[in-house]
This record gives structure tokens, sequence and C-alpha cells, in this order.
């Protein structure tokens, strides 16, 4: 049999006789590799390790090592608990089960909810298909075949139902179990790792509730049980810190079921918490050259007409009817987001190349519908703030303004004390269409502003927005989570449908550029971020109280009250605590409060014009006069850049 040439991913090259697989390649290379492989991708494409391989493809090996492994791993586990289910339930019906990030979950109809006793079964079960090492075969049905071979089952039939007559169909089987799937996955059952399963939900059937409600049981799996435990120790850190757990105890915003889901009420002291970030981040911006615009809530309908939106996110708005008076009467929506009143204040002048670039911000509050059972929290919901701009500029200017956003990006998480990354998603497969210099040349300006801040970055292909690419920041929280906040994003919609022009050098016309970026996001899922990330401690700079004072005795009080309102007025945020308690009770509760600063007086201060400050992590650090501590927390509060 002749010797095929294959390559490498570090461009060299490998031969292999003809009809070799990706597992052949794997031996050819290295036994220790060999017994490593999990999958491979060919051309770029994930494949199992069965896939034959031809004369020039491109061949790389997937381990545990591979950025990729994780989601293979928990994909073929979403199968062997799919499995576990069917061997237990045999009248289940299924649904769908992806991996998704730290896990994976499938959706089961069983006629009933699922017990925590269920679940233990199910996870027993899975040990004991995991032990038997069944592989997971791969084969393909015309639609057709594919149909029949999901009798029984509903809701995959209707998945088939919606694919193209002429679509060649692949499905997986392991054991006993066969589910439609792409694949691929690990060679067996053997190679599943350490697995837990961790919750049991509600999950309407493709997300809508007018379908049926499956149950969907949430689990997670690694390549180590050492993973597994490291995994779970996290999951309990983040318990300790949940925002929602936090804002309660530190009285900082409720959620109230009256006032609706995912419409958080801030008290004082979280509402003190959003303006410090804000007012800070609005001078920064000032600083930066920005101009700040606010714009109505709701609009007619004839705006969403225009931009789009009444066609392709009706769903997600929230719409009404206003009498005009004399018969007239207009649909109104309330914005979901900040956009048209920036391209309309830019309408409202000629522009001209002179006059760009135009960076307009907003701490704009909008609001979406979402559903119910994604609500979440400060994380995800209904009605939030974003930290809003879209920057109008010409085609040169994308480069050196998506590397200005940059440096903020970078100045503002360093403040919060954030390591991020970067990911720049690339033209999907649908997308506003006759703009392919357009993509090109955006696209090309995000990664050269990248390159040139010397920002490493992923590739995301085809996961840009249909109205042009974008970089997505992801920041990497103080147990290791990741959150994507801010967004870059170029759109060549608006500008056309809005029909946004300006006079260039030769005095024509030219549509500009739009860029649309948000540094925090959503001020509310920040917030939320900041809580566990800080576990409720902030810094002394964004804290709601800075600093409490806790006099000895009564006849302290007067001159705590005095040192408070010497605080005041250098805008120290101060509070006394005046009632009649145990000094070590008013310790004890301003730590349970968080707050950075204890300052105890007694006799010997209210003589020195002094206060015993006790910081709130290193406990007693002497005293200090007043002026002195001022000093030292105003040394906390971030410096310009």
């Amino acid at each position: 049999m002749p010797d095929i040439t294959v390559r490498l991913p570090d461009g060299s090259q490998k031969q292999v006789p003809e009809g070799s697989t990706v597992a052949d390649v794997a031996a050819a290379i290295g036994s220790r590799l060999a017994s490593a492989a999990l999958a491979g991708k060919v051309n770029g494409d994930m494949v199992d390790l069965n896939r034959v391989v031809s004369d020039g493809d491109t061949v790389e090996i997937i381990t545990d090592r591979s950025p990729e492994a994780l989601d293979l791993l928990r994909h073929s586990t979403a199968h062997i608990m799919a499995e576990a289910v069917r061997e237990l339930f045999p009248h289940a019906e299924f649904g769908i089960g992806p991996a998704i990030e730290d896990g994976f979950y499938y959706d089961f109809d069983i006629g009933r909810s699922f017990t925590p006793e269920d679940l233990e079964a199910i996870e027993e079960r899975m040990r004991q298909i995991v032990a038997q090492e069944a592989p997971f075969v791969r084969e393909e049905w015309t639609r057709l075949e594919a149909y029949d071979r999901m009798d029984g089952q509903p809701y995959k039939q209707e998945l088939i139902n919606e694919l193209p007559e002429d679509v060649t169909i692949s499905t997986y089987s392991q054991g006993g179990f066969i589910d439609l799937c792409r694949g691929p996955h690990v060679p067996h059952s053997g190679r599943i790792g350490a697995f837990k399963l961790m919750k049991i939900a509600g999950a309407y059937w493709r997300g809508d509730s007018s379908r049926p409600m499956l149950q969907r049981i949430y689990g997670t799996a690694w390549f180590t049980q050492k993973d597994l435990d490291a995994y779970l120790t996290r999951l309990e850190e983040a318990e300790k810190r949940d925002h929602r757990k936090l804002g309660r105890e530190l009285d900082l915003f409720s959620l109230h079921e009256e006032a609706g889901a995912g419409l958080p009420l801030y008290h004082p002291k979280g509402a003190r918490v959003l303006r410090l970030i804000q007012e800070w981040l609005r001078a920064e911006l000032y600083r930066r050259g920005y101009v700040e615009a606010i714009t109505p809530h709701i609009y007619k309908a004839d705006v969403w007409k225009i931009s789009g939106h009444w066609d392709n996110y009706r769903e997600n708005m929230y719409f009404f009817q206003v009498d005009e008076g004399e018969g007239r009467i207009n649909d109104y929506g309330i914005k979901p987001m900040n956009c048209p009143g920036h391209i309309m204040i830019y309408n409202n002048d000629v522009r001209s190349y002179r006059d760009l670039p135009i960076r307009m911000f907003e701490f704009g509050t909008v609001y979406r519908h979402e559903l119910s059972g994604v609500v979440h929290g400060l994380m995800r919901a209904r009605g939030f703030t974003q930290d809003d701009a879209h920057i109008f500029c010409t085609a040169e200017q994308v480069t050196p303004e998506v590397m200005l956003m940059l440096d903020l990006v970078d100045y503002v998480n360093g403040v919060f004390g954030f390591e991020y990354t970067a990911e720049v998603s690339t033209r999907p497969e649908k997308s506003i269409q006759g703009f392919d210099d357009e993509w090109e040349h955006a696209t090309k300006a995000l990664m050269d502003a990248l390159d040139q801040r010397g920002m490493a970055y992923d590739i995301n292909e085809g996961d840009g927005a249909f109205y042009g690419p974008k970089i997505d920041i992801k920041l990497k929280d103080a147990i290791g989570r990741t959150w994507q906040t801010a967004t870059i994003q170029v759109d060549f919609n608006n500008p056309m449908r809005f029909d946004m022009t300006y006079r260039t050098a030769d005095n024509t016309e030219a549509r500009p550029f739009m860029l649309h970026r948000t540094i925090l996001g959503s001020m509310e899922r920040f917030l939320g971020i900041l809580i566990e990330h800080y576990a409720g401690a902030f810094p002394t700079w964004l804290a709601p109280v800075q600093a409490v004072i806790i006099p000895i005795a009564d006849r302290h009080l007067e001159y705590a009250q005095k040192v408070a309102a010497q605080l005041a007025d250098a805008d120290v945020r101060v509070e006394v605590y005046a009632d009649n308690e145990p000094m070590r009770v008013k310790i004890a509760k301003a730590q349970a409060q968080k707050v950075p600063y204890m300052l105890v007086v007694g006799d010997r201060e209210a003589e020195e014009g002094a206060v015993g400050v006790r910081e709130r992590v290193a406990g007693d650090v002497g005293a200090q006069s007043v002026v002195d501590f001022i000093e030292r927390v105003r040394s906390e509060v971030p410096v310009a850049r």
C-alpha cells in the first residue's frame, strides 16, 4: 500500500500508509502521543481518532492538554449520562446534551421530576458504563433513515425534520444508546475521567415557554479526581461569594417578586457603589476626549423599524401603545440598547471629516425581555445600565481608535485587579451582505490594534455579530472564573439603515465607520462580578462606608461626631457607631459589614486630635492624626493614566 504525506501543526511532515487514521498518525509520531490521543483535527475540523486521512491533510492530535479537550470530554460524558438515564428510565424522551462552561447538561422528559435519589442512581450507573470501556461508534444516515432510528423520540425527530432533505446525519452509539450528534467523542467510555452530577433544573424545550418543560441534569467532568476536587472547592468558595447572598448581608440591593424578575432595587449603599464607579469612569472618559449623551428610554416603533429591531429583535423587547390624540395611536418600544439615540444625535448636524472621530458615551439604562428561567440576580437582569459608547470615525481611524479603547480596557481592569484575555470574532455565515471590503478592513483593523499593543488574542471564527466583527474581553476573577465584559464591535448595519454620512476632504459624501464599545458592560453584572471578586470587601475607594468611628465610651461620642464631620468635609464616607454596645461588638459589626477602616476614639485620641486606626485585614495599625488618616484614604483612590 503506497504512503501518503500528512502535515503536522508545526509545519513538519509525516509519511503514513494510505488508509491511515488519525490514530495511526498519532502512533507514527510516537507511542506516548498515541496513548494520550483523544481525538484529532484534520484541516482544522475536529474528528474522531478513526477518521481516515488523505494525502496533504494537516493533522493535529487532541490530548488532555489541548484547549478543546475538556469540551470533548464533557460532551462524551453527557452521552454517558444519557445512556444511564435510558437504562434506568426506559421510556425517557431525550432533548439535547451539550458541553457548557465547566461541565455539561442533558434535557430529559421522564413524565415526572428527577429526585436527588435518581441523581445518585444515574451517577452510579455512569461509573459502571465507564468501566465497560464501550467504544463511541459514528454512523451516517439519510434524513429518513435517521428519523426512523429515532423512533419514539419526538424531540429528536423534530430536530431531524428541520434539516434539509439531502443532508447526511451522523449518530453516535455507545453501549445500547444512540444519539444524534456531529461529534467527535473520546475513543471509548473508559477515557472518561472524574465526574459529578451537580443539580436538576427545569428547562423549556428549545427555550420556548409555550413548549413542554423538560428536566435538565447538570454535571461536570474533569480528566482527574484532583481537578474535580479543585473545581468543587472553587464552587464552595463561589457560594460564599455569591453576590445575591452578600448583597443582602451588606444591604446593597434586593430583588422582589412583586417588582418583577430581573429588576433589582438598589439600597443606598449599593447605589453609592454604582455611582462611585460611574463618576470615576465618567471623569476618565471626559479626560480621554469623549462627549456624553442622554437619550430617552422609549422611542416610537418607527425608530426600531429603521434599526431592524422590529423585525429581528421584537420578542426581546417591551412594546406598548400610546394614544397621541385625534385618533392617532402609535406603537412605542422601550430601548434594549442605546445606539439609535446616538445615531440620531450624529445625524442632527452635517458632519465633516474634520469632526471625526466623535466619541459619544452614555450610562444608558436598557430593558430586555429575558426568560425568567435565565434571570440570575445582577448577572442576568431584565433592566440594566450599560457604560455604552459609540465612536463615529473614518476607515483610517478604526485601528487607532480601537487601540485607545484597548488602553482604556487595560487601565480599567488594572484598577479593579483583573487579569484578562482578548478574542476576535470574525464574520459569521449569516451576516450583512454587500460589505466584503468593509468586513475585511474592519477585521484586520481590530487585529492590527491588538498586535500593535502586543496583546495576545484568540480567533473565534464565524462568531462575530451579523453586522460586523468584534473583540471580546474576558477577565479572570479572584477565584479563577472568567467573565465576558468589555466588547468592541464594528457596525456596518446602522450607518446604512440610518443613512449616516460625512463630508470628505474632497467634498464628497462617505459613510462613517461606527464602533460600539462597552468597558464594564452591564453595570449590574459588573457590580455582581465585583462583589464576588472582592467577596464583598470593596477596596477603600469603592466602599460605600470607608470608615466607622467607634467611641470607647459615651463621653467620647462628641469627639467622634467632630471627627466624622471633619472626615465628611474631606469626602470620606463615614459612620459613627453610637449605640451603647461594647467596643468588641462594634468592631465585629464593622468587620461583618467589611468596612475598610475602624477608627477607635477615647480619652487619648480626643486630647491629641487623633484616631486609633484599625484596618479591615491587618487589624490595629496604630494612632494617626485625622489629617494623616484623610491622606491615607485619598492615597487609595485610583490615579488617572
